[in-house]
């Protein structure tokens, strides 16, 4: 069954002072809808992403491009902006200031940023997509003799949880905890900021037992690469990467597998392998990327973009879903944005993704290994009864309900003869923080 098309909604012109709500379940049931609106008023576009939080949108993709390289008319530092905003608001845990990568500039966010990117590199892909593999029929096997579950609080949300945490040495017993504090800061839900509090306290504990007593883990490895990066630094870098990586990977299996089993584009391929696992991640990644709407800027002074007023120090985001889907005004201009990588998913510039090709590998592995296991998997419901978790940031479903054909047996993923039994860390053995 073929979903709506994204954008259909009429395109009604909103009046110059309106701030369209990115928050709530209008617009998460039709965002595209609400792209359009906003694009009747330019390249920028007056929002409102929280109640009494307002921000301008760039919708435009070349005007994106532009901000996110623009480093001289741009910081990142959001500190005063979030002077104005009440302290309790819940935006803040997202884009609230704290000494991380993301909220720095120049010398500052090159330390952090080459200690996270050297960390990161220790990730080996064999070793990755081996213990994907292993999570994924691990989870599989526990749904699998139903012939039905939810694959986003079955599988796409804890297949993330399992190898993100063991990369990182989090206890088990912590582990729901980082889902719950991830979680409600995409949502920008009530408890937002309590739910933030409880993950820095996760990977505040963490930190103190890995420079305690150092292991073979991402955690262990931060802490000894030459930035010297003090505790409160390398929670804030755990934090963030996990925060910046778990609730998008989620997304971005949930929005593929609902992409490969409700897009008419699709018929027959989950079962006869029309398309790859590739193929649907990258037209996800093009029409609903998994942060929609992020890449927070701020003008270091009183400037013009694009045609547009701006203050200093005012709240500039770039809806990336709205300028991977704007219409090309040329076809020499729908030649360049044709790519693979022409999307800004991964955003672009000196705040990049990353963890653009982990993250790739995770996906299409999981996206792989459920469905040779699970090959006759359909929607439970019509797409359109879909409900999609609200916040300014995400695009989500909050439920994917499938059948299939029930299995009695799945190979143990933890027999003892298993290739990847033996070490559960996709980390290269004897690897160091810089080589």
């Amino acid at each position: 069954m073929t979903p709506p098309v994204p954008g259909t909604s009429p395109l009604i012109a909103a009046p110059p002072d309106e701030r369209l709500a990115l928050y709530g379940p209008d617009f998460a049931a039709d965002p595209h809808g609400h792209y359009r609106r906003l694009r009747s008023q330019g390249p920028l576009a007056r929002v409102r992403i929280a109640p009494d939080v307002d921000a301008m949108l760039v919708t435009d993709y070349h005007a994106a491009v532009d901000l996110l390289r623009d480093t001289d008319t741009f910081t990142k530092d959001p500190r005063a902006w979030q002077a104005g905003v009440p302290a309790d608001s819940p935006i803040l845990p997202v884009l609230g200031h704290r000494p991380t990568a993301l909220f720095s500039d120049g010398d500052v966010h090159a330390r952090y940023r080459g200690a996270i990117n050297d960390t990161l590199a220790l990730i080996e892909p064999h070793l990755l997509r081996a213990e994907v593999a292993r999570v994924a029929q691990r989870l599989i096997a526990g749904f699998s003799a139903a012939g039905s579950g939810d694959l986003i609080a079955q599988y796409a949300r804890r297949l993330p949880l399992h190898v993100f945490t063991a990369a990182f040495g989090v206890a088990p017993q912590d582990t729901e905890r980082v889902v719950r504090g991830t979680a409600a800061m995409m949502d920008s839900a009530a408890d937002a900021t309590a739910a933030y509090d409880d993950l820095v306290g996760v990977v505040t504990g963490l930190v103190a037992r890995r420079r305690a007593a150092p292991g073979r883990d991402l955690t262990s490895y931060l802490l000894a690469h030459p930035a010297h990066l003090d505790d409160d630094e390398a929670v804030r870098q755990i934090t963030l990467i996990m925060s910046s990586g778990h609730d998008p990977m989620t997304n971005l299996i949930g929005n593929a597998l609902l992409r490969m089993l409700s897009d008419g584009g699709y018929g027959g391929s989950l079962h006869g392998g029309a398309i790859t696992a590739q193929e649907a991640v990258n037209d996800v990644l093009w029409r609903d990327p998994p942060l929609a709407n992020m890449g927070a800027h701020f003008p270091r002074h009183d400037t013009e973009f694009h045609g547009v007023p701006l203050r200093a120090g005012q709240l500039v985001l770039v809806s990336f879903a709205a300028a991977n889907t704007q219409s090309p005004p040329s076809p020499s201009e729908s030649t360049v944005r044709s790519g693979d990588s022409a999307h800004l998913a991964w955003s672009t510039g000196p705040h990049r993704c990353p963890a653009r090709q982990p993250a790739l590998l995770m996906a299409m592995t999981a996206i792989e290994q459920l469905t040779s296991q699970l090959c006759d998997l359909e929607l439970a419901v019509a797409p359109e009864a879909l409900i999609w978790r609200p916040g300014p940031f995400h695009r989500a479903p909050a439920h994917l309900p499938v059948r299939f054909t029930p299995l009695d047996t799945l190979p143990d993923p933890e027999a003892p003869d298993a290739p990847d039994a033996v070490d559960h860390v996709p980390i290269r053995v004897g690897g160091t923080p810089n080589g």
